[in-house]
């Protein structure tokens, strides 16, 4: 199942939050940064898609 762009926000925000965190280990900060750098890939790639879409519609 593909995740909407606010629940690959969602997910994002939480990861942040847990890399701020003085508790989490550098291992594991480097692997949430990993999957915060997937997600932002995805995200870019969604609102590309959009403003094509918005931009298409514009033309028609």
């Amino acid at each position: 199942m593909t995740e909407t762009y606010e629940e690959l926000l969602k997910e994002l925000k939480s990861i942040v939050q847990k890399i701020e965190d003085d508790e989490t280990s550098l291992d594991e900060s480097i692997a949430l940064y990993e999957r915060g750098a997937l997600l932002v890939k995805q995200c870019e790639g969604m609102l590309e898609t959009a403003e094509m879409k918005i931009s298409q519609l514009g033309r028609d």
